[in-house]
């Protein structure tokens, strides 16, 4: 039974008119246990300018499949660069999610590097927006990018105290490097209206890309 996790100011930490960053990932940690049960294992990584990024690893499940979530990139709200002040309370955070089948435990660090981006790169990530590693997203992956896709169908956000957003997770659906371009060109929509037309399944770590004539 999924529950709502309102988070109030801790003064020992963070804004005193937000919640601190303890508190915010005890609550994600503890979303992501209500919905996949106890994690199957867990890695972190931390990257120079930025705060420690954590994957927990949940399953495989009933159907083979694997879940991968960061814990770490919603610490804090994505901020604009260009932004001449960055807030430190309100603004878009989120997780990212990945799910396998059979698991890749070698995408560990893609995704603390996906989820890092933030910090260190100065990205907004949002539904529709894709990330390219510029390498397989595990060893002998066809796969060097994903494209975000909508929150809220596999795990429900993270509801904050007021002013601060609220923390969504980001569904990641791997893609080829000829589908990463063509997406640049005609758009996420397009892709994913390909994918549907081709019953792609995304989770197949071994598949190949839809055609794209």
């Amino acid at each position: 039974m999924a529950h709502d996790f309102p988070l109030f100011g801790d003064p020992s930490g963070g804004s005193p008119h937000g919640p601190s960053r303890a508190a915010v990932l005890t609550a994600v940690e503890a979303r992501l246990l209500t919905v996949f049960g106890e994690p199957s294992g867990r890695a972190a990584v931390t990257f120079l300018g930025a705060d420690r990024v954590e994957v927990l690893r949940f399953g495989p499940d009933a159907e083979g499949l694997v879940r991968y979530a960061t814990l770490g990139m919603s610490a804090a709200p994505m901020a604009d660069p260009t932004a001449a002040v960055v807030d430190q309370v309100r603004g878009p955070r989120a997780e990212l999610v990945l799910t396998v089948r059979g698991g890749r435990d070698g995408v560990l660090r893609a995704l603390a590097t996906f989820a890092a981006a933030p910090q260190v790169e100065g990205l907004v990530v949002a539904p529709g927006g894709s990330l390219d590693l510029g390498a397989p997203l595990w060893d002998g992956a066809p796969f060097t990018s994903v494209l975000a896709a909508e929150p809220g169908g596999l795990v429900e956000d993270v509801e904050l105290d007021d002013p601060a957003d609220p923390v969504r997770f980001l569904p990641l659906l791997p893609m080829t490097p000829n589908e990463a371009g063509w997406k640049r060109v005609h758009g996420a929509a397009a892709l994913r209206e390909r994918w549907l037309q081709h019953g792609t399944d995304l989770r197949d770590p071994e598949r190949r890309g839809v055609r794209l004539d």
